[in-house]
Order: structure tokens, then C-alpha cells, then sequence
């Protein structure tokens, strides 16, 4: 996770903390509103999310019900990442380098069922 935490705070000129905030909210998210099997193996799959979304804060709106309010879980976690400080281009740029580090881990067919199972997602990714 070191290692994404790294690229993604290279990448989209944020600080660590700040990315590993990111990748934690995104994680989380994946994880309580896609389908729950699917969203567990992805998880399962990429070294050190489990403990990454267990340790942090991630996901405290979401986690909060307030994700399923008018406009959807995606664009309650858009406002978590921009409360956080994070552009659109920014969470564009986290958002893509994360799908790309859980193909690498988990696999096309896995990363796909999980974002097609999340209504809406599929068009920020």
C-alpha cells in the first residue's frame, strides 16, 4: 500500500497523509456499497487495504448512512474527498490510480464486477 500511497501523492502533487486519506475513503466506499462478495475479494486482494480502511477515519459519511441521500454513495464520497481538500482532478487522478493498482493485484474481470455493480461509478472511472 506504501507504494500506491507514493504514486498517488506523486501523481495528483498531494502529501502522503493526504493521499493515504484518499485511498482509504475510496477503498471504503468499494467496500460498503459494491457487491459485498465482490467488493470483499478486491479488498482481500490488494495488500494492506483491509488494515488501511480499519485504521483510518475513511469513509465517516458513508459509514454515517449518509451515502444512500439524494445524489447516491458516489457523490457523497466526491464531497468526502473534497472535504478533504481534493480538486475534481485530483480525485480523477486518485480514482485512476487506484482501479489501475487493483487490476494489477486483482485482476480486469474482478475490478470490473465491482465497479458495475456500483450505479454510477462507472462513468468517473
Amino acid at each position: 500500500m506504501n507504494e500506491l500511497i507514493a504514486q498517488i501523492a506523486a501523481s495528483a502533487g498531494i502529501d502522503e497523509a493526504t493521499a493515504q486519506k484518499a485511498i482509504g475513503i475510496i477503498l471504503s466506499f468499494l467496500q460498503q456499497e459494491g457487491d459485498q462478495e465482490k467488493a470483499s475479494a478486491l479488498i482481500s486482494a490488494l495488500p494492506g487495504a483491509q488494515e488501511l480502511i480499519g485504521s483510518s477515519d475513511a469513509g465517516s459519511l458513508l459509514s454515517s448512512g449518509l451515502g444512500g441521500l439524494v445524489g447516491g454513495g458516489v457523490m457523497a464520497v466526491a464531497g468526502e474527498l473534497q472535504g478533504i481538500g481534493l480538486g475534481m482532478g485530483d480525485i480523477q487522478t486518485v480514482t485512476k490510480d487506484i482501479v489501475g493498482f487493483a487490476r494489477q493485484h486483482a485482476g480486469d474481470q474482478l475490478v470490473d464486477d465491482v465497479i458495475a455493480s456500483i450505479p454510477g461509478l462507472g462513468q468517473f472511472v
